[in-house]
Parts: structure tokens; C-alpha cells; sequence
């Protein structure tokens, strides 16, 4: 029976044969690879992912399509997890995690932050995004794209852009370009021991008010000692700080504590 795509959530279902032979391509799977499809849809890259994978996990919300995989796919070879992909969790199906999916776009940022809490967990990940999103992800410091996005998941991962997709390779048409990318967590180490929660509070302040400069969108957080020991411009903006530089920010505050250094900037 025709699929009727639900809005609610975001189905758009990709047809285009040589795009998913890209894609498969692209993410190069192995007979043995612990792999999870997030909103395998009506299976169009479950197919071929499954000729190639001893086994794959899928996460799906959409009851009629979980009854759909369940008569069009072996029980021993896929297993169905039915739910919302923003509350799996990813490291319930152990290390060296392979994550695929074309992500609803109306959920994509939050599970995108949502997958960066398993990063330990996981080997890498290949999904679709809006295009514009892509672009925000892999962004440098000093362009306008360049943003909380780009810091919080540069901070977790390595970005690659590796696929622009058309909007007529889907069903429906989404009213946006699309663009496949791929992220590779980075070893804890390289990130040193920054405190992840702080992290993400000080990315998310100095990201508030972009037009305003680090002294006002940061002055709960560092003072005038504080800019001067980092070498860092309080007249500058958050766009133009590297991932490293917030990082640095972190380091200090975890060693001196926000606010104990806090003299007017």
C-alpha cells in the first residue's frame, strides 16, 4: 500500500537510485559493522545497506511504517526500535557505533546535539541534512553561517561536506536543497579535559547577541585578567573565535572558577 507522507514528522523519502548508490558509497559499509539507520522510511537505503551488513539496527517513530519494515525485512537481520530518535539511547547497542539516516529536518539540530552525547560511542556518522544546515555545520570562524552549531559539534567532531542532493531526489519534494555529511568524533583526548557542560554554556552566551562583543555576552564569565591571559579581544565576537579559543576560555574557568577573576573588562 502507497505511504501517505506525514508532515508532522518531516517524512520526505528518498527515491533517486543514483543518489543512494552515492550515499552507499559514501559510507562504505562491512558485513560486520554495528550500524543504526535513524528514519529508515520506506526502506530505500535500508535495502542496500541490509545486502551489505550482517545486521542493522533502524529507529522509527511512524507505527505504519514500522508494521511496513516488519513484513518487507527479515526479523534476524533487522532489528526495529520504535520510538522518537531524539530519546534513543545510542549507547544501548555498544561501541564502534555507525549511525546513517536522512534526518527529519525539523528535528535535525536537536539530533544532531542529541547524537553528540554518544560521540564516545559512536565510529561515524553519515546524514542528511538541509542543505543550509550542512552548511552551518562545517562553517570557519569569521563567516556569518559560522555559529553555536558550528563550535558545539566541531568541538565533538571532524565535519566533511560530501554530497549535495537535488530536491527532486525525494518524494515529496521538500521546498529545500539537501546535502549529505559526514561526522567523526574526535579522540577525548584531543579535546583535553574541558568540562562539556561548561562548554556548551559559554558557546551558547557568547552565540546569544551576535552583534555584540565577547565583554558584554561573555562578562559573567570573564573579566578584564581573563581576556588578557587568554590573548583575547573583548571588542571581538563570538564569530570569531576558533573552537580551540573557546575551549581555552573553558580550560580557565574550570581552573579559576567564573566570576573569581571577574574584575570589570
Amino acid at each position: 500500500m502507497r505511504h501517505v507522507p506525514r508532515k508532522r514528522f518531516g517524512q520526505h523519502f528518498l527515491t533517486d537510485e543514483a543518489v543512494l548508490a552515492d550515499i552507499v558509497a559514501a559510507i562504505g559499509p562491512q558485513p560486520q559493522d554495528r550500524m543504526i539507520e535513524i528514519g529508515p522510511g520506506l526502506g530505500a537505503l535500508t535495502r542496500p545497506l541490509l545486502a551489505r551488513v550482517t545486521h542493522l539496527h533502524v529507529v522509527e517513530i511512524d507505527r505504519d511504517i514500522v508494521a511496513r519494515l516488519k513484513r518487507s525485512f527479515p526479523a534476524p537481520q533487522l532489528t526495529i526500535h520504535e520510538g522518537d530518535a531524539l530519546k534513543f539511547e545510542f549507547s544501548a547497542l555498544g561501541p564502534d557505533l555507525r549511525v546513517v539516516g536522512n534526518l527529519p529536518y525539523n528535528i535535525s539540530t536537536p539530533l544532531l546535539f542529541h547524537l553528540a552525547r554518544f560521540a564516545t560511542h559512536i565510529r561515524d556518522i553519515h546524514v542528511m541534512l538541509q542543505k543550509e544546515v550542512v552548511t552551518r555545520m562545517v562553517a570557519r570562524p569569521g563567516a556569518s553561517e559560522y555559529g553555536r552549531l558550528s563550535v558545539t559539534l566541531q568541538h565533538r567532531f571532524r565535519l566533511e561536506k560530501i554530497l549535495d542532493v537535488p530536491r527532486t531526489a525525494f518524494r515529496p519534494a521538500p521546498k529545500v536543497e539537501s546535502a549529505m555529511v559526514r561526522l567523526l568524533p574526535r579522540p577525548q583526548g584531543s579535546r583535553g579535559e574541558c568540562d562539556e557542560r561548561l562548554f556548551a554554556a559559554v558557546v551558547s552566551a557568547a552565540f546569544s547577541q551576535r552583534r555584540k562583543t565577547l565583554r558584554n555576552t561573555l562578562k559573567s564569565y570573564l573579566g578584564k585578567t581573563d581576556f588578557a591571559a587568554l590573548g583575547l579581544d573583548p571588542e571581538a565576537r563570538a564569530q570569531e573565535l576558533s573552537v580551540a579559543d573557546f575551549a581555552r576560555i573553558v580550560d580557565r574557568l574550570a581552573a579559576t572558577g567564573p566570576g573569581r577573576t571577574n574584575d570589570p573588562a
